[in-house]
């Protein structure tokens, strides 16, 4: 049985193969949830909501548990993701952090564009040009 926060076992896998993919990045156990970081910067964090939004989000109730990967954004992108609506929220906290709601209905394309785009805006620039960006 998964604790709250846990990430759902079914999306682990492919957040790996994006995160692990990307240059010097590893992977660790956050204060809920999982996290990758590149160098000590955390570039996507996922866990499962119990109850979804939480209270410091205002968008739309979801039943039942949630996976959710947080993530940066670039300055100039932030606005137009947050307002494509479901699946993509503001964090709630942080002027860049966005997040997505994981599902059967997920686009992985998509999702491994964000986060590799999360990874170029903290990881060091000799790192950001081994990067095959997507898109």
């Amino acid at each position: 049985m998964s604790e709250p926060g846990d990430a759902a076992p079914q999306f682990l896998a492919p957040l790996r193969e994006i995160c692990l993919g990307l240059p010097e990045t590893y992977e660790e156990d956050a204060w809920v949830g999982i996290r990758w970081r590149v160098r000590k910067r955390t570039f996507a964090h996922v866990v499962t909501h119990e109850a979804w939004p939480p209270t410091y989000l205002v968008t739309a109730p979801l039943p039942g548990p949630v996976t959710t990967v947080t993530f940066r954004a670039p300055a100039g992108e932030v606005d137009a993701i947050a307002n494509a609506g479901h699946p993509f929220y503001k964090a709630g906290w942080g002027r860049d952090v966005l997040g997505v709601i994981l599902g059967n209905d997920t686009d992985w394309a998509e999702v491994t564009e964000l986060l590799t785009e999360s990874y170029c805006c903290l990881a060091p620039q000799k790192l950001v040009k081994l990067v095959n960006r997507p898109g």
